[in-house]
């Protein structure tokens, strides 16, 4: 009996070291010079960008990259440059800082149909009013219903993003031809809105994602100093910028706002001190069914990957992956076939996250 006894135990323990087992980190490429972002072909093959102005087609199974020519006319300054790539049925949708002529630019968004060699981009929209400035080009793209969505950073203009008569510090909604839906916030009560504008009021939304369970767009903000959040894109409503400081301050110290008021859409998750928040998935895949409907959000500032669990728009907990292990982490994908997942360091990798 003591023997049974004893064989149970070791088969517990060896049971929850198994279960407990950390995820496993896997470099599979590295040589890039200031990736931002990257979007699955197919379960081998997938386009990548670097803010400098290049395209590459990275092949998983060669460890290789390629690169694809392309005609965007980019003004490569502080945070801009080419930006988000979105690959979907046989089309290539970009963000980027479009040249506007006298140092100004402007968060841009071009479609292509998808080519190895050569991508021939035709813009479908452009942020309106061209600004001076290298800051806070949001730049985030979704496909939800046949409608694009657009996250357009406030380019450190600050207020701007609580005037709706112009596109910077919103979330535009738009057709994949860049036509406006005729169901959009200004048909519908918001006649003072431009009628791309889909909500208003946010600083620099550098994640978003599409969640394949509740079919709602969630995004990730970079506040300033503090204030980062993890929310839900709410039809033409205002998240508050920069009335609202979601609980950071400015840079100098001063005070900008309160954390969020009644009128104002309110955030899921907040940080305060700033983790500076870039891209998120909503995960769902088999290699890690226990996070399934939660938030993958990534880190700029803390370098890590953290796991938020949610439900209703109500936080219910937080929990950091890995910290500090790959450098700076821009940009994060599933690989739908498999459930692992791929992030796109600063640093100029792209790893493998699995079991």
């Amino acid at each position: 009996m003591k023997k049974i006894f004893l064989i149970l135990i070791i088969f517990i323990i060896q049971f929850s070291s198994l279960v407990s087992k950390e995820p496993k980190l896997e470099e599979i490429l590295s040589g890039l010079k200031g990736p931002w972002s990257l979007s699955f072909i197919d379960k081998s093959k997938i386009l990548v960008t670097e803010k400098q102005g290049n395209f590459f087609l990275a092949d998983l199974k060669n460890k290789s990259l390629s690169k694809i020519n392309h005609n965007l006319n980019i003004l490569v300054d502080g945070q801009g440059g080419l930006l988000e790539v979105l690959y979907s049925n046989d089309n290539v949708f970009v963000s980027y800082s479009e040249n506007r002529g006298k140092g100004k630019s402007s968060t841009s968004v071009a479609r292509a149909s998808f080519n190895k060699k050569e991508l021939i981009f035709k813009n479908i929209f452009r942020s309106e009013p061209p600004i001076n400035s290298g800051y806070h080009f949001g730049s985030r793209l979704v496909i939800k219903d046949n409608l694009l969505y657009i996250t357009v950073g406030e380019r450190g203009e600050g207020m701007i993003a609580q005037d709706p008569t112009k596109h910077p510090g919103s979330i535009i909604r738009i057709h994949l031809d860049g036509k406006i839906p005729k169901n959009n916030p200004k048909f519908k009560g918001k006649e003072n809105w431009l009628p791309e504008i889909f909500q208003i009021g946010v600083r620099n939304p550098q994640g978003m994602d599409l969640s394949p369970f509740d079919n709602k767009i969630y995004l990730t903000n970079h506040g300033a100093k503090g204030g980062d959040w993890f929310g839900e894109a709410r039809y033409g409503e205002n998240y508050g910028w920069k009335i609202l400081g979601w609980g950071g301050t400015n840079y100098t110290g001063t005070k900008i706002g309160p954390k969020w008021k009644p009128g104002f859409t309110k955030a899921i998750k907040y940080w305060v001190p700033s983790i500076a928040a870039s891209s998120m998935v909503i995960y769902k895949g088999d290699e890690f069914k226990e996070w399934n409907g939660d938030a993958l959000i990534t880190s700029l500032k803390d370098q890590s990957l953290r796991r938020v669990k949610f439900k209703e728009n109500n936080f219910i907990s937080e929990k950091i992956i890995f910290k500090g292990l790959i450098g700076r982490i821009r940009d994060i994908e599933i690989q739908e076939s498999t459930g692992k997942i791929f992030l796109l360091t600063d640093q100029g990798s792209i790893w493998k996250l699995q079991k």
